[in-house]
């Protein structure tokens, strides 16, 4: 067949194409036609999706959104309590610190070690420190004549067996043995007697004194912790008298090693 001079055949009707020209477009179209047919295919596969109940729409189900919890106020609660409790200590023994010449650091531990054993025991820690104040003024290695040792002027010989506990009566210096073993002792005069007066007189070994004169010194401090911290709006009122001192008062029976 003869080609004109714009490629058309002889007589003008088909056009004369060459051969590499015509495969290139025979893929092409090829190439279009399998996009075209995948692309429905991915049209279709998604409209299934979403049809209820079918393999792939359980399968693509959404995931419900996690569900969000208020933090617990008891958890704020606690962290308020932490930060009231730590500034209650630092009150304390800033006012044990200018009053008797220890250093703040110490005096801290003092208080802390006073609160701890205070909770454990059920027993008011500013009468604990109070009781430190008046019997050793918060030197952990005072001694009496007496042989009254340590913060809360404990005699060993009388009490081994609660510092056994701690490891024995060499223990008597170590401010935590001497805080808990005197508290625990102060407990347990007020428990056998019922009266805080008695219990203290018991402590100090002044039961013959009729004017109570340390269960006086022990709840004026008392009184003057309080004014640091009070427990309540109201200012406590000032420590009134155990008894009058005309006023005869019988105590009950007590154990020799109780007058220590």
């Amino acid at each position: 067949m003869r080609t004109g001079k714009y490629g058309l055949a002889a007589n003008g009707v088909l056009p004369c194409i060459d051969g590499g020209v015509w495969s290139r477009r025979v893929v092409s179209t090829l190439v279009l036609a399998a996009s075209v047919a995948a692309l429905t295919l991915i049209l279709l596969d998604h409209r299934s999706v979403g049809r209820p109940g079918s393999p792939e729409a359980a399968a693509y189900r959404v995931m419900p959104a996690p569900v969000v919890t208020e933090v617990p106020r008891r958890a704020v609660t606690d962290t308020a309590l932490m930060q009231a409790e730590e500034a209650r200590y630092r009150a304390l023994s800033e006012f044990v610190a200018r009053r008797y010449f220890v250093s703040q650091d110490a005096a801290f531990d003092l208080v802390t070690l006073a609160h701890r054993a205070g909770s454990q025991l059920q027993l008011d820690p500013l009468l604990i420190i109070a009781v430190i104040a008046i019997e050793s003024r918060f030197n952990p290695i005072a001694e009496s004549r007496a042989g009254a040792k340590g913060l809360m002027q404990i005699i060993p010989k009388y009490h081994g067996d609660k510092l056994e506990v701690f490891g024995g009566e060499e223990a008597v210096f170590e401010p935590e043995a001497n805080i808990h073993v005197g508290a625990s002792i102060l407990k347990e005069y007020l428990r056998r007697t019922g009266n805080l007066g008695i219990a203290l007189q018991m402590y100090a070994g002044a039961l013959a004194d009729e004017e109570d004169q340390y269960t006086r010194k022990v709840l004026s401090e008392r009184h003057r912790l309080q004014q640091v911290v009070p427990p309540m709006p109201r200012r406590p009122a000032p420590p009134a008298a155990v008894r009058a001192a005309s006023t005869p008062v019988s105590y009950p029976n007590v154990l020799p090693s109780a007058l220590d």
